[in-house]
């Protein structure tokens, strides 16, 4: 018995030092988590949130709002539905992938990052059509989230080139990038008029969340697995140069969208997780972590938190549900009093007070 539990011992040690992984920890530092402390103090502001229930459907990632008002969101089975304006949910298409971040264009198409399959366009008669799925030589693994500038230019995150989402799943792939923390992730222009695509940045640390700037000049970029914003450059002698807009976030930022009086709403998706914070510089010891079953690794944690900035990464509204009533939040879409909340994992769509119209009123 002494013999055998040794032996087991060993091979257990053994496995958990040697056994080969799919990520190849870099070692990093970092930032303090300050936590949930102004600008972001916990409250309880989405615990009321009003569910619109999906009846089985999985995670409405993204939103894009047509010009009939129309509200269209993604979901995990590959549907994109859409909400009407008398409150009821319409199927459309299904893309065959795992459609994330979407935006229409100016001549009403929806451009959608497909996790699984690239770049699309979704014509109004249901016609999708792949724009990309390869950019400078390498395959688009990971296409996440889009935005559309004024000139009809199209900005999208491919947010590992390391783990594909469709090997993986977005989750788990999202997991093992963020574990890794190797600069797999990039910023794509692609210019529907001459149909060339350039990357704009890569090196990013799980290329998440994209937005124009208000003034057109910049795409604000999340960088998750860096608890930050990025602004990226997009013409003149700056071109392709960052900087950062908001830093050291108490949590894992995913979508981000334009709102109302020059902000930007952004979810995050999870708190930080205090295990990867400590192990962020031991590389070793990350890896071993990612050998553990996969309920003892670092997990989303059930919270709701949105958080709207304005262009000098000032936080002015800072929502949260910490009872994880509507959790694993992405993202915030104004829709003019309401503001739409979507969801990595929830079964049913979220809706609150835009806090934007609150102030109008009491101003």
């Amino acid at each position: 018995m002494k013999i055998s539990l040794l032996s087991l011992l060993a091979m257990l040690m053994t496995y958990l030092l040697l056994w080969p992984t799919q990520v190849e920890p870099v070692a990093w530092q970092a930032p303090i988590n300050e936590g949930y402390v102004e600008p972001f103090s916990a409250n309880q502001q989405l615990s009321q949130s009003h569910r619109i229930e999906l009846n089985g459907d999985v995670g409405p990632e993204d939103y894009a709002l047509d010009d009939k008002g129309n509200i269209y969101f993604s979901l995990l089975n590959g549907d994109i539905k859409f909400l009407d304006t008398k409150g009821k949910i319409q199927a459309w298409v299904n893309t065959g992938g795992r459609p994330l971040g979407m935006e229409f264009d100016q001549q009403g198409n929806l451009i959608v990052a497909d996790a699984y399959i690239g770049l699309l366009k979704i014509s109004k008669d249901k016609k999708i059509e792949v724009l990309l799925d390869e950019v400078d030589g390498v395959a688009v693994r990971y296409a996440d989230d889009v935005d559309i500038s004024d000139n009809g230019k199209i900005y999208f995150s491919d947010a590992s080139t390391k783990f594909p989402a469709k090997s993986h799943g977005t989750f788990a792939a999202s997991l093992l990038d963020i574990n890794e923390h190797g600069g797999h992730g990039r910023l794509i222009e692609y210019d529907p008029a001459t149909k060339n695509a350039v990357t704009l940045v890569k090196g990013i640390n799980f290329a998440n969340g994209v937005s124009m700037s208000h003034d057109q000049k910049s795409v604000l970029l999340n960088e998750t697995g860096n608890y930050r914003i990025l602004s990226v450059a997009i013409e003149g002698e700056l071109r392709g140069e960052t900087k950062v807009m908001i830093d050291n976030l108490p949590g894992f930022p995913d979508n981000i969208n334009r709102g109302s009086k020059g902000l930007y709403w952004f979810g995050l998706v999870s708190p930080r997780s205090k295990v990867l914070d400590i192990l962020s510089n031991s590389a070793f010891a990350r890896k071993i972590v990612q050998r553990l079953p996969a309920f003892m690794r670092p997990n989303a944690q059930e919270l709701g938190h949105v958080v709207a900035m304005n262009d000098k990464g000032e936080v002015i509204h800072n929502l949260q549900d910490p009872l994880g009533m509507y959790s694993h939040t992405t993202g915030a879409l104004e829709v003019g009093d309401s503001l739409y909340i979507s969801s990595l994992h929830e079964t049913a769509l979220a809706r609150t007070v835009n806090p934007n119209m609150q102030m109008q009123v009491n101003q």
